[in-house]
């Protein structure tokens, strides 16, 4: 029994809207869970040993600033910008602190677990609060 043929699937024009629709949402999505929802300063916590020693606001930064951390034995080299922050060296044996690269957006950190240094960015006008519940 021979098998009926069916027409061919071709896109149509209302098709060509869906994909469209879908595109700029996904790019609307995008810009703001990373980029575009930043309402506060960009500011560094930095804490050694889980005190905070000291907050930077990056936006107030004009010009590149380095700070030298003594902590448990180690020294660290710390690069903050107006836009990123890094850890340019440190005398730790696993430089795990070193490797992770410059980071830029609230959230993201930099921790030196033999120097046991952290470095934190935040949302200037972030609440403090990580999640509520219930």
């Amino acid at each position: 029994m021979p098998m009926k043929r069916s027409r061919a699937l071709r896109p149509k024009p209302a098709d060509a809207l869906v994909v469209l629709a879908v595109v700029l949402a996904a790019a609307a999505l995008g810009v703001y869970f990373w980029g575009g929802s930043s309402s506060g300063s960009l500011q560094a916590v930095i804490s050694q040993n889980g005190q905070v020693t000291e907050t930077v606001n990056l936006s107030r930064l004009t010009e590149k600033e380095e700070r030298v951390i003594t902590s448990n034995g180690y020294t660290l080299h710390l690069v903050l910008t107006s836009t990123e922050v890094w850890m340019e060296s440190s005398t730790c044996p696993n430089q795990d602190c070193v490797h992770t690269g410059k980071i830029s957006r609230p959230g993201q950190s930099i921790v030196c677990l033999p120097a046991r240094v952290s470095v934190m960015l935040t949302d200037g006008n972030a609440s403090g609060v990580d999640a509520v519940l219930g």
